[in-house]
């Protein structure tokens, strides 16, 4: 099991079946499991006995995950996490874009100054060292940023739709960033966005988010497909 971080057993107050999910679906989120020979298999009895509990709440909650679209169980072969398909991602780039150049439109009228200001401050905090932080530790804060546009918005349901979505765009995200030197560009885009948002210009900031997001489209269509298309053809000759 490849997850980025150690289970831990769960406490006995907590609702077992709930908690399990929470935790399960937290590990798998953690997972960079677009990454290339990432081990993507799940081990039922493995989980249960880091958690401490039996396997019957970890069963009833990988088929949660496998309804929710996490997991994947095979008959006769086990359970992994399931990646979505090249088109799938690059559908949720699409729509990602245009809910958050909606919020960011939203936000222009809705946004105090001291919320907009906050969106700057955050940004300037993570940007300075960009280049030198771990591209982790800056996917998160990437990640951020673009959840406080939406929350800015000031329309929920806009939110909650992104949330959803945003699962799984998380890892997508992930390993994107540490491609074609995405960080140095993301620092760049965000200050256009912020400065927009500012000035209260509803079509530029919508504009910008949108062509942000898009440029993430453009570099998964492109890179993550030829690189695909080499995978298969060495797994071929091999």
């Amino acid at each position: 099991m490849s997850f980025n971080r150690k289970l831990s057993p769960i406490a006995l107050n907590f609702t077992l079946k709930d908690h399990t999910y929470d935790v399960l679906r937290a590990a798998i989120l953690d997972m960079n499991i677009y990454e290339e020979g990432a081990d993507l298999r799940l081990d039922e009895r493995a989980m249960a006995e880091q958690l401490g509990i039996s396997r019957t709440p970890v069963r009833e909650a990988l088929a949660r995950l496998a309804q929710d679209g996490f997991v994947e169980i095979l008959p006769r072969k086990g359970v992994f996490v399931k990646r979505k398909s090249m088109d799938e991602v690059l559908e949720m780039i699409v729509t990602w874009a245009a809910l958050e150049s909606m919020a960011a439109r939203l936000a222009t009228e809705s946004a105090t100054t001291a919320e907009l200001k906050s969106l700057r401050k955050f940004a300037m905090s993570h940007s300075p060292h960009a280049a030198r932080a771990e591209i982790e530790e800056y996917s998160d804060a990437n990640i951020l940023f673009h959840q406080r546009i939406l929350e800015l918005s000031g329309c929920k349901l806009l939110g909650l739709t992104a949330d959803g979505l945003f699962q799984h765009m998380h890892a997508v995200r992930r390993r994107a960033m540490g491609e074609a030197d995405r960080v140095k560009r993301s620092v760049v885009d965000h200050m256009e966005i912020i400065e927009a948002l500012e000035s209260r210009d509803a079509n530029l900031a919508a504009r910008l988010v949108r062509e942000h997001t898009m440029k993430l489209h453009n570099h998964v269509r492109l890179t993550w497909v030829r690189i695909e298309t080499i995978n298969r053809k060495q797994n071929a000759a091999g």
